[in-house]
């Protein structure tokens, strides 16, 4: 009784067990006899392969293999190795019923009797098309994205250990940074920071920055294979596992040199323009004072020169009367270099070899410098011609000298230098082209930074009260940015000063043009002519009637324009002298009226104004200089009236 009821238990235990594995689906669990005949086959088995019970009992389990499996003997191997080492497992193409095929992990385990008796196998199949093709995708997918990493070019993409130790490296870190992957992986990236960077700890740092909020950012110098540097823009990202520990980091570098060049040039270009508008602003405010400046002194200096050819000859009186005009030649000569820092000056540019100007300026150098101090000149026997006023330019030279003496109160040596240079395309703050570079070089107290700044604004000086107006520099500066070219100031506390004037090279032909533009002077100023002298100014109107009527002319006087052509119209007229500067009616703008009317009358615009406006088709009118002496008065009008 006892027997039978075990035995109904065990049937029991088996019809359980079988109901267990039929009820499995996603695993095809079914029994093989030894020779590989399926003996057993579970629902698993026919909703992954697809037969049915009737269909498959008793077939080879050799069907379930593609053909090109089969014929290699798969099926026979899977078995004897199942049957040799206990237990066969794998993975490989599977086929089903329809014909298609599906991924499989296989697992063969032999079965045996207690007496080691083969009686058959246990084969275990699982579908895994679906889970390949997703690690597929995702072998794909890092492929893709390491080739991405490496084809990036302009940054650095590579990856760091917990220690900072680099363990990747892509295309464009060794294009930036010049190390191959087998000359840098597994060296520390502090390499790449400046000897400076690692004495301050400053890579520690950022990796302890980006452990503990997960990013550090920041840009600075580094430093290249070859040693060279760039500016670099650096973010360095913390890679955490599930648990939140640290795997390592990912770093970013990105070459910026060139950006932060671009925007250092662009804030200088900014500051250029600041002080550009802010020496405008000042030249105009200058040029109008220095203006008003001429027109006095142009009422004093006339006034003087008629009273010393009319007041008796007496010393004492006529020693007064020179040292009056003295102050007031000094004064015209300190309105010259407001005109000449605005821009305003009157220039008679002619071409000029600086060597041999230069040669003929030595005594007068000299003689300026005094005991203490020595001049050398390292001048070419011939250098290309420029074009500039030879006057301005000896005046600019000699205070550029006196300058440099001042600069050395205890002596010291002085070189004047001149070259031929050529500043190259992109080259600030010159266009490019042929330049001749005159240099006057002193071993002097030198200057900051902030005095450089401020050495060429009028009326700054460094010189002590009364020894020096501070309008030299800002005379050079006009002058030669006048004749196209520039003032260019180098220097430090301690290492002296270089002071460099650039001017343009002129070409043979624009000499050749210039040179026969050159006024002529004439030996026989003409007598008793009919003029008419326009100018708003009464103290200036005076004094120029009085001078034009001491050279035996008869003047007819105007103070505005329109008055002037009235005057035209009712008498005939030999020549017209006129201010430029006028309300109303400038004097351009009177010559051009009265070009229409009478097309051959002789015009002398009398200004210290080198500009006139663009458009009036005078640019060539002949202009007499303010303030003017009776000289050059008579000389301008035997220019035009002989």
């Amino acid at each position: 009784m006892e027997a039978l009821n075990r035995q109904d238990m065990s049937l029991n235990e088996e019809g359980r067990f079988r109901l267990l594995v039929d009820a499995i689906t996603d695993y095809a669990i079914y029994m093989l006899s030894p020779e590989g005949i399926v003996t057993s086959w579970n629902t698993g088995a026919q909703r992954v392969k697809g037969y049915k019970p009737s269909e498959i009992l008793g077939e080879h389990f050799s069907r379930f293999y593609p053909e090109e499996d089969r014929a290699a003997g798969i099926p026979a191997r899977a078995l004897a190795t199942a049957a040799e080492q206990g237990r066969f497992e794998g993975e490989g193409w599977r086929q089903r019923k329809d014909g298609t095929r599906f991924w499989a992990h296989v697992i063969i385990d032999p079965i045996r009797r207690p007496s080691g008796e083969l009686i058959g196998y246990a084969k275990i199949t699982r579908d895994l098309t679906e889970r390949r093709a997703a690690e597929k995708a995702i072998r794909q997918s890092e492929e893709q994205f390491r080739r991405l990493v490496q084809g990036v070019s302009d940054y650095a993409l590579y990856m760091l250990d917990p220690d900072g130790n680099v363990s990747s490296w892509n295309f464009g870190a060794e294009r930036i940074k010049g190390y191959r992957p087998d000359e840098i992986i597994g060296r520390h990236f502090s390499t790449f920071y400046t000897p400076e960077d690692r004495a301050a700890g400053v890579p520690q740092k950022a990796l302890e920055i980006a452990r503990a909020e997960g990013r550090f950012e920041r840009e600075g110098w580094r430093v290249r294979k070859d040693g060279t540097r760039f500016w670099a823009s650096v973010v360095i990202d913390v890679i955490r596992d599930d648990e939140g520990g640290v795997l390592g980091f990912a770093k970013i570098t990105r070459d910026i040199t060139e950006k932060m060049e671009t925007q250092r040039a662009l804030e200088q270009a900014r500051e250029e323009l600041f002080q550009s508008q802010k020496m405008e602003a000042i030249g105009q405010l200058t040029g109008g004072i220095a203006h008003d400046f001429n027109n006095l002194l142009m009422a004093v200096l006339g006034s003087l020169e008629i009273l010393k050819k009319r007041m008796p000859q007496d010393l004492s009186l006529t020693s007064l009367v020179d040292n009056a005009v003295q102050g007031a030649q000094r004064g015209a000569a300190l309105t010259q270099r407001m005109l000449a820092f605005s821009r305003r000056q009157e220039l008679h540019m002619e071409p000029i070899d600086v060597s041999g100007l230069v040669r003929g300026m030595m005594d007068m150098l000299s003689r300026s410098l005094g005991p203490l101090t020595a001049i050398e000149t390292s001048f070419p026997v011939r250098l290309p011609t420029i074009l500039t006023d030879p006057n301005q330019l000896e005046m600019a030279i000699l205070n550029l000298v006196v300058n440099a003496r001042d600069a050395m109160p205890s002596g010291g040596r002085i070189v004047l230098r001149a070259s031929e240079e050529t500043v190259p395309s992109g080259r600030r703050p010159l266009p490019p082209g042929r330049y001749v570079r005159i240099a006057v070089i002193d071993e002097g107290e030198g200057m900051d930074a902030k005095t450089m700044e401020q050495a060429v604004t009028p009326f700054f000086t460094t010189k002590g009260v009364g020894k020096g107006t501070g309008l030299g520099l800002s005379m050079v500066q006009g002058l030669a940015s006048q004749s196209g070219g520039r003032l260019m100031l180098k220097s430090s506390p301690g290492e002296g000063t270089t002071a460099e004037l650039w001017f343009p090279v002129v070409t043979a032909a624009r000499a050749a043009t210039a040179a026969a533009d050159l006024p002529q002077r004439a030996d026989n100023a003409p007598h008793g002519l009919r003029i008419v002298a326009v100018d708003d100014d009464g103290l200036v109107l005076m004094n120029t009637t009085l001078m034009l009527e001491d050279l035996g002319h008869t003047v007819f006087e105007a103070m505005a324009g329109p008055e002037a052509l009235e005057i035209l119209r009712r008498q005939p007229v030999d020549l017209v002298i006129c201010d430029h500067a006028m309300p109303r009616m400038t004097g351009a703008q009177l010559a051009a009226a009265i070009r229409d009317e009478w097309p051959e009358m002789p015009i002398i615009l009398a200004t210290g104004y080198a500009e006139l406006p663009e458009g009036t088709g005078i640019a060539n009118l002949p202009r007499l200089g303010k303030p003017f002496s009776q000289a050059q008065l008579a000389e301008a009008i035997s220019r035009v009236a002989s």
